[in-house]
């Protein structure tokens, strides 16, 4: 399925939601406010499911099941592109989410949760535009340096280990993309962390 056809069948799932809660369009209460809670909504939803499945299940399963540089490679693609949607949904959450609440007005409470979607819309910043293009040119040196030394076609971190014990060219890469990497984590984490925080408040929002 292409991606006109995908979009089609998204507006077409939207139209059907509709058509089950027809009130929400003859309302006469329905204004441009009912829009950015959908926007807030669509764009929130989409940027928590994409960090928890990234981070905690898509990047370990093809860890463990991918030949490191294959994997390597394929993350090298996919990380900006995440990167850009998350931070493209997170700041449509800021704009739509600072709307509807405006400071002047908004409790202490509100002012927190706007701080929390804004920091996740920063650490996504500073992955795709800092860390993702440092990690993806170290990832390019090493793997040049492993295939000198005929690794990288295995799954997981065993012959890398070994061979940076008598290589120290090849220890010192790995000492400076984990440093690069773990920095890279560390900024993916305090972005989901801070959405993680924002679902909470959210959930204490709904009225089922």
């Amino acid at each position: 399925m292409g991606w006109l056809s995908r979009f089609i069948a998204a507006v077409a799932f939207l139209a059907i939601g509709v058509i089950f809660s027809p009130e929400t369009l003859t309302s006469k209460s329905t204004t441009l406010s009912t829009y950015l809670k959908l926007a807030y909504l669509l764009s929130f939803s989409t940027a928590f499911g994409a960090a928890l499945w990234v981070t905690f299940i898509g990047g370990i399963i093809m860890f463990k099941n991918l030949p490191r540089h294959q994997f390597g490679n394929l993350q090298s693609k996919m990380f900006p592109a995440y990167f850009s949607m998350v931070g493209a949904c997170c700041a449509i959450s800021v704009a739509s989410f600072g709307y509807l609440h405006p400071w002047k007005t908004s409790s202490t409470t509100e002012r927190y949760q706007l701080g929390f979607l804004l920091s996740s819309f920063a650490f996504n910043l500073t992955n795709l535009f800092v860390f993702t293009p440092m990690t993806i040119e170290m990832m390019k040196q090493r793997h040049k340096v492993e295939r000198e030394s005929n690794i990288g076609e295995e799954v997981g971190w065993s012959k890398n280990v070994e061979v940076a014990k008598s290589n120290p060219k090849l220890k010192a890469m790995n000492k400076k993309f984990g440093m690069i990497h773990g920095l890279s984590s560390l900024a993916n984490i305090m972005s989901f962390g801070s959405l993680a925080i924002h679902s909470w408040y959210l959930a204490g929002k709904i009225d089922l």
